[in-house]
């Protein structure tokens, strides 16, 4: 009779504690026991639309999340809105998603402008602005902005990768810049210049730079041709970096060509040419989906089955889809280390300790690594050189 009590004391005191241990805690808005609401602005439409297959893949991914029974038992409800690359669409679609649709939170979002603008906006309202898909130095400012986080290694921090790689390689090197004109290509100069330091006096001896909207860059082109450059670092996006390949290979001028990560990608090559792409060298974190010798790669693998299943009327390989479904597959794993803490703090909270993150599209030996006071994900790079068909790694940069 004593045990008996005992143990019915014991499971009634259990029975109290269940509900408050297992209590499920939410934040204001865009989810439920059932629903998990995520946004995000691409360019869908415009000028730079080639990365609209970011939106796509996301959609698709988080398609497939649901059909095998969501997150923690929570379908995700995704809206890639179409910003068409400008920024006061940007912010029209943003405050449409947090104050009519009620998201949760937005995700790889793209667009250094555009994200730029509404930066104050998503902070001030405390809604997580996670893994966007620009490295520009102002998204890693955990002290002004703790709700925005980066995806892509900081653009700065890139550019001194190539001023730090042409000191060593290629000391009296004469660089002529072609710079997309705003935070996108300023910051990647910025950090250019900055490692350079007193040598970018002498070794810069040209510089031009372009709107987005611009139909053509082949005056800038000539321009840099004419100052004797011998190096050309081209810090633009999409339609622009295959123009500028082509026109390189149609006046016959032959420069080391250092073209920004976020320009290399396979579409951009193809559109280019490959022949004309020959030589360029890039620095990035990241794996190829087209490059012939990863296609036995696991991750490479999975995204293809993926993209055949979900996607049938894409390219399989598109290498910018393989960036955005690496982050999803990132993103679908932070919601389920959150369980029932679906609160802005938790994600938040996720997204800035990670430690040694794999993803399917991060190279061997390159995990994410956040802290709550750096938010940059990658710190290690490698300097690689396209041969016309394949990349060829050349040297591994550690960022500090």
């Amino acid at each position: 009779m004593k045990f008996s009590t005992t143990a019915l004391a014991l499971a009634a005191a259990l029975a109290l504690a269940t509900p408050a241990s297992a209590e499920k805690k939410y934040g204001p808005q865009g989810v439920s026991d059932t629903e998990i609401k995520i946004g995000q602005t691409m360019p869908h439409s415009g000028p730079v639309s080639i990365y609209g297959i970011m939106g796509r893949v996301h959609q698709a991914y988080f398609d497939m999340v649901n059909e095998k029974g969501g997150i923690n038992g929570r379908k995700i409800t995704f809206i890639s809105a179409d910003d068409a690359f400008s920024p006061p669409k940007t912010v029209e679609q943003t405050r449409k998603m947090v104050e009519n649709d009620g998201v949760f939170m937005l995700f790889g979002s793209s667009s250094t402008a555009g994200q730029s603008a509404v930066q104050k906006y998503l902070n001030a309202k405390k809604i997580p602005q996670l893994m966007l898909s620009t490295g520009a130095s102002k998204f890693n400012d955990p002290k002004n902005f703790p709700w925005t986080t980066p995806i892509l290694q900081v653009y700065s921090t890139e550019g001194e990768v190539y001023a730090q790689w042409l000191m060593e390689t290629k000391p009296n090197a004469k660089v002529a810049i072609l710079m997309q004109n705003d935070d996108f290509g300023r910051d990647y100069i910025k950090g250019f210049k900055d490692k350079l330091g007193a040598k970018a006096a002498t070794m810069i001896v040209k510089e031009a730079t372009f709107e987005v909207v611009d139909p053509t860059v082949d005056s800038q082109i000539l321009a840099l041709k004419a100052s004797g450059a011998d190096v050309l670092l081209s810090a633009s996006l999409g339609k622009t970096t295959a123009q500028v390949l082509k026109k390189l290979t149609e006046i016959n001028w032959t420069p080391m060509t250092i073209v920004v990560s976020n320009s290399v990608s396979q579409p951009v090559l193809l559109a280019a040419g490959l022949d004309n792409a020959k030589g360029v060298i890039t620095a990035s974190g990241t794996k190829r989906s087209g490059d012939p010798a990863n296609a036995n790669d696991p991750g490479v693998v999975a995204y293809t089955t993926f993209m055949k299943k979900y996607l049938p009327k894409e390219d399989p390989v598109n290498e910018i889809g393989f960036s955005a479904y690496s982050w999803a597959v990132v993103l679908e794993k932070l919601l389920k280390d959150c369980g029932d803490e679906l609160t802005p703090e938790n994600i938040l909270a996720k997204a800035t300790n990670m430690k040694n993150v794999t993803a399917p599209a991060l190279m061997e030996g390159v995990t994410y690594n956040t802290t709550p006071t750096d938010y940059a994900p990658l710190k290690k790079l490698v300097i690689q050189q396209f041969d016309g068909a394949a990349w060829k790694p050349v040297q591994a940069v550690t960022v500090e």
